[in-house]
């Protein structure tokens, strides 16, 4: 009785290819396969052993041989690329064995190196975490039931191997499969990887994001691996955690993971999500901190305010944030104080203040900016409550008084708000975070600070780790 054995021989180097394949190489009286493929294998054929090639897209011929040799010799191998139960011959032989009651003929699998898992291999650590292949081709599948397959996979947050992405007659797919991933709340700061000709001589390993992948650079050679949204690139590696790393680290910080899931929510219902990174995170952080959707509306920044503050910080030229009230300042988060250095203080129970306020006429938040701007010049300012104390911060700037690192306008009320903060626009050269019309609030000019000092965790929208 003769054997089929289907064989994965990996993604082609010879490395990678099984220890058990290659016995059942050795073994082989017939080798079946597509002729490309033999050059990785023909050091491992014993004297004699015939290598019958049925050309490109002739795979139902090549199981019919199969089954036919089976019938003459003892053993014949089929073998795939990679992992032949992937996209290549094991389930073809198995259809044919049930289609011809060929219960004569023994099949066994051997499974192979998949082109994804070596790609995954030169990536990094991408698919740490629940994963899914889709591949591109409509040659055996309607497109429109691969569309379905790429929206699921998008909604369901995998890590997302993607086989078969582009060939010359297959141009477009690829695109399309970007922009459901867009449309399906995917962020544009997705880590993909692909991998042309992994494991081989022409092998080439390029990551990129999900807004800047370019389809035109990739071809039928090539397999890409697309994050999810907890995937991050480090050192020029792609990383999707399992979650064990943070489990230790974070003691089951709950709150981070539930602020997460928030903010992954609420990204999938923003109206634009082709906005700037750093504007996109603080806008997060506004509608996560208010559930106002109104915020995409009314929140307005100058284009690079949050990261060109943020580079301040980072230089350690910013070691204060003044703040309009101690609301303001009890929500700003004393972790992510510490972690870089800075200080945040609201001069209103300073004991100057009162006195000032008193001889000068003035409201005592008027009187903290006062004393604020005298020590503090070059701080971040950030107003939460009182459009008093943003205007005298705007005379002081006009007076060359005050130099500072950023402005985050946020009063609410009725008086004077809205004129407050129509002053700050004027000056071009600060950096500004404004919330237009009557709202704001001390929640919100906290939130919109945790959003600069953590401004390092928004590619990987990670918020919270200093809860």
């Amino acid at each position: 009785m003769g054997k089929i054995i289907v064989a994965g021989i990996g993604p082609g180097s010879k490395e990678d290819i099984t220890p058990a394949v290659l016995d059942a190489v050795r073994e082989a009286d017939v080798v079946v396969g597509y002729k490309y493929y033999f050059q990785f294998i023909e050091p491992y054929l014993r004297p004699g052993c015939q290598c019958i090639d049925t050309g490109m897209k002739k795979e139902r011929q090549r199981a019919e041989q199969a089954f036919q040799l089976a019938t003459e010799v003892n053993t014949v191998v089929v073998i795939s690329s990679g992992d032949a139960g992937i996209y290549g011959m094991a389930p073809l032989i198995y259809e044919m064995k049930r289609e011809r009651h060929a219960d004569h003929i023994e099949v066994t699998t051997l499974p192979g190196i998949s082109a994804f898992q070596k790609a995954a291999s030169l990536l990094g650590a991408p698919i740490g975490h629940d994963l899914c292949i889709i591949s591109l081709s409509d040659l055996m599948t309607p497109w429109e039931h691969i569309e379905r397959r790429i929206r699921a996979a998008a909604i369901g947050d995998f890590v997302t191997a993607v086989y078969n992405p582009k060939s010359n007659g297959r141009y477009w797919q690829l695109y399309r499969l970007q922009e459901l991933f867009l449309q399906e709340g995917r962020s544009p700061e997705t880590p993909v990887g692909y991998v042309r000709q992994a494991g081989r001589p022409e092998q080439t390993v390029r990551l990129t994001t999900l807004g800047q992948l370019d389809p035109e650079e990739i071809d039928m050679f090539t397999v890409l691996l697309i994050g999810n949204s907890q995937s991050y690139s480090y050192e020029g590696r792609m990383i999707t955690p399992r979650g064990y790393y943070a489990s230790a680290t974070q003691e089951g910080n709950k709150g981070q993971q539930i602020m997460m899931e928030s903010f992954r929510t609420i990204e999938r219902e923003l109206k634009n999500k082709d906005i700037p990174l750093g504007h996109k995170w603080a806008l997060l952080h506004a509608i996560h901190t208010t559930a106002d959707f109104d915020m995409e509306d009314i929140l307005r920044m100058d284009e690079g305010a949050v990261e060109s503050i943020y580079k301040k910080v980072k230089d350690g030229t910013l070691p204060t944030i003044v703040t309009d009230v101690t609301m303001v300042t009890s929500g700003i988060r004393k972790g992510a104080l510490q972690r870089l250095g800075i200080e945040a203080k609201c001069y209103l129970s300073d004991t100057r203040v009162a006195k000032m306020a008193t001889q000068q006429a003035i409201t005592r938040t008027q009187a903290g900016i006062r004393l604020a701007v005298e020590e503090h010049p070059d701080a971040l300012f950030a107003f939460g409550n009182a459009p008093t104390a943003l205007m005298e911060l705007c005379d002081l700037i006009r007076k060359g008084k005050a130099r500072p690192a950023g402005i985050i306008a946020a009063p609410v009320g009725f008086v004077h708000v809205r004129e407050s903060k129509h002053m700050v626009k004027p000056f071009k050269d600060i950096p500004k975070i404004i919330v237009e019309g009557r709202k704001g609030g001390s929640n919100l000019a906290a939130t919109l600070c945790n959003a600069i000092l953590c401004f390092d965790d928004a590619a990987q929208l990670r918020p919270g780790r200093d809860l």
